[in-house]
């Protein structure tokens, strides 16, 4: 057992074993978001952070490479494809805007991750209560 001294760690932790899969979706949704935010706060602002910028962006795509290899490509058919195509234009813009430092493909970006967001939510509701967390991320679509 895990002896631990942040409590918040804890809850953190407990929040992500327990949590379905849609909900688990969700919150990589989240905190990709949350990473963009932090890099175009950055950009926008007279403060510009290059290290910071950069490694916001980096998390950013790193969770958006984490959606990408879930994908169930069998059950989730056109949908998972339409997906894939999806994460990997996410992930070439926000390079694009990494090395160009412009807002500009970034904010493009979170538009979509936003809408792709709220639709998990959705699903998320959607998913039964009680039902046992799988232990990882698979996107059926």
């Amino acid at each position: 057992m895990t002896s631990y001294t942040n409590p918040l760690n804890a809850y953190k932790e407990t929040k992500v074993r327990t949590a379905g899969q849609g909900k688990l979706i969700v919150m990589l949704y989240d905190e990709a978001l949350k990473q963009i935010d932090t890099c175009l706060a950055q950009l926008e602002g007279q403060s510009r952070q290059l290290d910071s910028i950069h490694n916001s962006i980096a998390k950013a795509q790193d969770i958006i490479t984490e959606l990408t290899v879930s994908l169930d490509f069998e059950r989730g058919g056109e949908i998972a494809k339409n997906l894939f195509n999806l994460y990997m234009f996410f992930n070439r813009q926000l390079m694009e805007g990494n090395v160009r430092k412009d807002p500009e493909p970034i904010r493009h970006i979170r538009t979509f991750l936003t809408q792709l967001r709220d639709a998990w939510v959705q699903i998320a509701h959607t998913q039964v209560e009680g039902a046992p967390a799988n232990s990882g991320v698979d996107i059926a679509g």
